[in-house]
C-alpha cells in the first residue's frame, strides 16, 4: 500500500551555532536516506533522487554551509563534519540508522565525519559519488594540459577565481558542460546544473574552492568502516576515475566501484536512475532488511 509523501523543512544548529537548512521528504516512519550535495550546489541537485526515493523512504537533504539557504560562516572540513552531525541529530532518533550518500564535496563530508560519534551512531552504509579525498588540483583534468606544476597552478587559479559567473547563457552552459558533465549530457540536464551552480554565492564558491584545493581526507577514508559503494563517471574531469579507484582500494568495506560510461562529474543529474538505484540497493540491504528481521 502506498503512503502519502510528506515534505517539511527544519533548521539544524551546528556546533558553532550556525543554522543549517534541512528538508525532509517522504513518510516519517520510512527508512532514512541522507543526501549531501557538492560544491556550488544545493538541495535542488537531488531532485531526481527525492522524487524517486521519497515514495517509500524518508529522504533528508540539506544545504551545505554557504550554499542554498544555509548562510556562510566559515569553511573547512571540520565545518562539513559539524554540519552533518547537526543534521543527523536533528532528523534521526537516537541510534536510528540511515544510508548516507554524498556527491563531490558531499562525499568529502562523509570522509570528514567518519570519526565522529554521530556518524558511528547513525551511518548504516554510504555511497560516495564523484568524489575524492586528496590531490584534487593536481589530478583535475579540467585543463587539457600535461600534468605538472604549471597545470596545477593554473587549475588552482581557475577553480578559485573570484570572477563572477554571471547569468546563465549559451556560452556559460557550454563551459559548465565541458568542465563538469559528460559529452552526451542533454540540454535540460546541463541547464539545470548551470542554474544551480550559478546561484551559488561567489564568496562561498571561492572560500570552498580554497578548502578543496588543500584537501587531505585520506585518513578519514580509512576510518569509514561501514559498507560503501563508490560511483564515478568515466568522463569526470573534476574528480577523474583515479580518485574513485583510490577510494575503492582504501575503504575498509568497499562493496563495489561503479564506473558510469560517458558520464561526467554531475552523476546524480546525468545518470539519476543509476545513482538512485545504488542508494535504494543500500537501503534495501542495510535498512529494510533489518526492519523485516525485527
Amino acid at each position: 500500500m502506498s503512503r502519502t509523501v510528506m515534505s517539511r523543512t527544519l533548521t539544524a544548529v551546528s556546533a558553532d551555532g550556525s543554522p543549517v537548512h534541512v528538508e525532509v521528504h517522504g513518510p516519517d516512519d520510512a527508512p532514512a536516506v541522507v543526501l549531501a550535495h557538492g560544491w556550488t550546489c544545493s538541495t535542488e541537485f537531488w531532485a531526481a533522487q527525492i522524487r524517486e526515493l521519497a515514495t517509500d523512504h524518508r529522504v533528508v537533504v540539506y544545504d551545505q554551509r554557504g550554499h542554498g539557504r544555509t548562510a556562510a560562516s566559515g569553511a573547512g572540513t571540520g565545518v562539513l563534519a559539524d554540519d552533518l552531525e547537526a543534521v543527523l541529530g536533528a532528523v534521526l532518533a537516537p541510534g536510528e540508522k540511515a544510508v548516507l550518500a554524498g556527491h563531490s564535496m558531499g562525499g568529502m563530508t562523509l570522509m570528514a565525519a567518519s570519526g565522529r560519534a554521530a556518524f558511528a551512531e547513525h551511518a548504516a552504509a554510504v555511497l560516495l559519488c564523484s568524489t575524492g579525498s586528496s590531490r584534487l588540483i593536481d589530478e583535475s583534468l579540467v585543463l587539457p594540459m600535461r600534468a605538472g606544476r604549471l597545470r596545477s597552478r593554473i587549475t588552482r587559479a581557475v577553480l578559485g577565481s573570484r570572477a563572477p559567473l554571471g547569468p546563465v547563457t549559451p556560452l556559460s552552459k557550454r563551459i559548465l558542460k565541458y568542465a563538469t558533465m559528460g559529452p552526451g549530457s542533454g540540454r535540460k540536464r546541463v541547464a539545470k546544473c548551470a542554474r544551480i551552480v550559478h546561484a551559488c554565492p561567489r564568496a562561498s564558491r571561492v572560500a570552498w574552492a580554497h578548502v578543496l584545493a588543500e584537501l587531505d581526507l585520506d585518513a578519514g577514508v580509512r576510518e569509514l568502516r561501514v559498507p560503501a559503494v563508490v560511483v564515478a563517471g568515466t568522463a569526470d574531469r573534476l574528480t577523474p576515475l583515479v580518485h574513485a579507484r583510490r577510494l575503492a582500494d582504501a575503504l575498509p568495506r568497499c562493496l563495489e566501484l561503479v564506473e558510469l560510461a560517458g558520464m561526467g562529474h554531475m552523476t546524480p543529474v546525468e545518470a539519476p536512475e543509476a545513482v538512485t538505484a545504488k542508494i535504494r540497493e543500500l537501503a534495501d540491504t542495510y535498512l529494510n532488511a533489518k526492519e523485516e528481521a525485527a
